[in-house]
Parts: C-alpha cells; sequence; structure tokens
C-alpha cells in the first residue's frame, strides 16, 4: 500500500464544504494562502549568498575559466541559453512538420537541392532550416551533403497526433505573445485558445452545435491513442462488465477499449453534439450493437447509471477544483458500491517531467482559460471528499503524457 492509498484508507472524509473551502484556499502549489511562513533554513540562507554570489560578474568570469567549475558554468550558460531560444526551436519544428520533411525523409536521405526542390525553398533557406533542424537532433547530417531523420524525428513520422498538435500550437503562440498580460487578465483575457475550445467559455455548453465541437473534437481524437493504450496497458479492464467514458469525445478511448474487450458494454457521456458524433464513429467501428452514447452536460446533469467502471480520460485537467469536485461526485453517485474510477491525464509534479505540468500544462490552460494540471496528492484528496473509500496510482510507460489513478467506490 502506497503513502496515498494509505492515507485514504485510514484518515475520516472530508466533509464537502471543509473540502471546497481547503482547495479554495490553497494556491497551486498546494501551500494555504493564509499559513504562516517559517523564516529560511540555515541551508537556504546559503544557497541564497550563493546566488547573489553567482549572480556578479567577477564570479561568471572566474567560473568560466577555473577547471574544476567550468564544466558546470558552460553546462547551465546552455541550458539557460535553450530557455531564452526555446521559441525558435519550436517554429523551428513548425517549418519542418508544415514542409512534411519528415516524411518526405522517411525515403532516406536527401542532398540539400532535393529537398529545396520538394519544399520549394531556395538553397540558402533549406540549408538553414536542415542546419538548424539537425542541431536540435530533428535531423543528421550524412556524407557527401545529405540529410536524414534524426533521433527526435524518426517518431514523428506517420505520428498524425504530435503532428496535429504541433500544428495547433500556433493558437498557443498568438496567446502567450505577452504573458504578463495573460498573467494579469487571467480567464477574463480572450484568447484564440478560448475561442478554439469552444466549451471553454460557453454558458450552456450542452447547446454548442456540431460546428463548434468539430475542430476540437478532431484534434482530441488525433491525439488520444497514445494515452489510451498507456491505460488499457496499465489497468486490465477484463473483470468489468460496463465501461462508462464521461467527457468520452468523439469515442477514440471506447473504440480501442471496444477492440481488446469483446465481452464490455460500452457507454459514452459528453455534449450532445459531441455524443452525436461519437454514435457515427463507433458504430463505423462496428461497436453499434455494444454501445450507447447519452447527450448532456456532466456540470449539471446526473451520469447514467449501470457502469461498473467510469473512465475520465484527459477531462479533469481543463477545469476549476470546483467543477472537478462536483464531477468527482456524481461518479461516485453513478458508480456501485466495489465500482472503480480510472483517471488519465497529464498530472503536475512528475519526477523528471516538471515542466510539463507546472510550466506547459500551466500556461496552455490558462491561456484556455480554465483548469490547471493537479498532482497526484491533489485528486486523492478530492477523491476522497467526494466519496471513494481509497485510490491509488498505476505506473504508465510514459507519465510524462498520462498519470492514472484508480479509484474505488
Amino acid at each position: 500500500m502506497n503513502p496515498s492509498e494509505q492515507a485514504l484508507t485510514s484518515s475520516p472524509a472530508l466533509a464537502p464544504d471543509r473540502a471546497r473551502t481547503a482547495h479554495t484556499a490553497q494556491s497551486a502549489t498546494g501551500l494555504d494562502a493564509h499559513a504562516v511562513v517559517p523564516p529560511p533554513t540555515w541551508f537556504e540562507r546559503i544557497r541564497d549568498r550563493f546566488n547573489a554570489l553567482v549572480a556578479t560578474d567577477r564570479f561568471q568570469r572566474w567560473s568560466a575559466r577555473f577547471p574544476l567549475t567550468r564544466p558546470i558554468t558552460l553546462r547551465r550558460s546552455r541550458a539557460l541559453f535553450d530557455v531564452v531560444s526555446g521559441f525558435v526551436y519550436t517554429q523551428t519544428l513548425l517549418a519542418c512538420v508544415e514542409l512534411d520533411l519528415f516524411a518526405y525523409l522517411a525515403g532516406g536521405a536527401r542532398t540539400i537541392d532535393e529537398i529545396a526542390d520538394y519544399a520549394k525553398l531556395s538553397r540558402a533557406s533549406t540549408e538553414r532550416l536542415l542546419n538548424a533542424a539537425a542541431s536540435l537532433r530533428l535531423l543528421m547530417k550524412r556524407r557527401h551533403g545529405r540529410y536524414a531523420l534524426g533521433a527526435l524525428g524518426a517518431p514523428l513520422v506517420g505520428n498524425t497526433g504530435v503532428l496535429a498538435l504541433i500544428r495547433h500550437h500556433r493558437l498557443a503562440y498568438q496567446d502567450l505573445s505577452d504573458p504578463v498580460a495573460l498573467l494579469r487578465q487571467g480567464a477574463d483575457f480572450r484568447t484564440e485558445l478560448s475561442r478554439y475550445w469552444s466549451y471553454a467559455d460557453a454558458p450552456r455548453p450542452q447547446q454548442i452545435d456540431d460546428t463548434r465541437v468539430a475542430a476540437y473534437s478532431e484534434i482530441m481524437a488525433d491525439t488520444l491513442p497514445p494515452v489510451a493504450n498507456d491505460v488499457l496497458d496499465a489497468y486490465d479492464l477484463s473483470r468489468h462488465s460496463c465501461l462508462l467514458d464521461v467527457g468520452g469525445g468523439e469515442g477514440v478511448f471506447l473504440s480501442l477499449v471496444g477492440a481488446r474487450h469483446a465481452h464490455l458494454q460500452l457507454r459514452l457521456f459528453d455534449l450532445p453534439a459531441v455524443a452525436a458524433r461519437a454514435k457515427t464513429r463507433l458504430s463505423q467501428a462496428g461497436f453499434a450493437d455494444r454501445v450507447h452514447c447519452h447527450g448532456g452536460n456532466f456540470h449539471a446533469d446526473a451520469l447514467p447509471t449501470g457502469a461498473d467502471v467510469i473512465s475520465l480520460v484527459r477531462v479533469l485537467l481543463d477545469h476549476d477544483d470546483a467543477s472537478v469536485l462536483r464531477l468527482l461526485k456524481r461518479v461516485r453517485a453513478a458508480l456501485p458500491s466495489g465500482g472503480v474510477l480510472l483517471i488519465a491525464e497529464a498530472m503536475a509534479g512528475v519526477r523528471g517531467a516538471e515542466t510539463v505540468g507546472d510550466a506547459y500544462f500551466s500556461f496552455y490552460l490558462m491561456a484556455m482559460g480554465k483548469g490547471r494540471a493537479r498532482r497526484a496528492d491533489e485528486l486523492h484528496q478530492m477523491l476522497q471528499a467526494a466519496g471513494f473509500r481509497r485510490s491509488r496510482e498505476r505506473s504508465t510507460r510514459f507519465p510524462v503524457q498520462t498519470g492514472l489513478i484508480v479509484a474505488e467506490a
């Protein structure tokens, strides 16, 4: 039993009002905004003094010359420059994707002139792009002036989900062009992402029509398979009889579930326009006799009952804490005793991937207009407050994109 699971099985459940108050009072770091902050420890004071020294020009010039500190100084300077230059790196990647270079080079190495002719660029511009992509390991230089796929470019060949996400990021680039304005205005700042994710600021999401849901439904469908396969590899659904996928989009997760588990009855709940699209997709995939798609708004409507396992795949992170807690309570009410909830999404605080939750998703969701990436322990506490008996984390192949929590009703 891990610490989170032990905490949930041994401590009393929080009252709903108390849980709501606690989560409202906490900042994104999990600290009480009104708590008394203790003075710095001796180690922190030493570190502050050292940082003040590092900030001086004299120390920086000395550390770059001294043999023992030179490797550290150079490594940190390169890391800092990578942060400064990050936007140029992403634009280099976007140019390669827009020109479809990865698919073109999948057939083998090509010369600069061949690539220039394919991309309809001048030779000078082509060489500039190829060298930039090679420095980022997207491509690699070969003998005789040829270029081929690099270690980071090869996995993008045919990867429709990641390619769609790279193109989609154009909207995020526009919204983050003035990050300070975005930080100061928060959800009141009208953004391209909030327009794209039409349910984010819609007063009545259930009334959104097919035209408005089509774009975001398609990108969700394109980018979901890797996450879905992570979940299905980590948790065995064979002991269950009926799965309800809440916020299930166009039914990609259910189609992958159905292909692996022929005995499982399938249910989907999403906005009416989205559920209609899911019904069409799942019927075309041959699951018409096993699936039922329910249209509604999980912020306001009770969830269908009858499933012994419910999934929330990439649903919670783009909603605020109060909405998440209400949804978890609705899920608990829809599950029988002993039923299971699966929460699958990118989470904050993942060791070795801290930038994913605390930087990427933090700013992306701010631009979108709501939600935040949460740490696993935050979700455990919310599950407890919603009435679940216990919850535990399951390891996945790619925790950078898929965190998985299993909660028991």
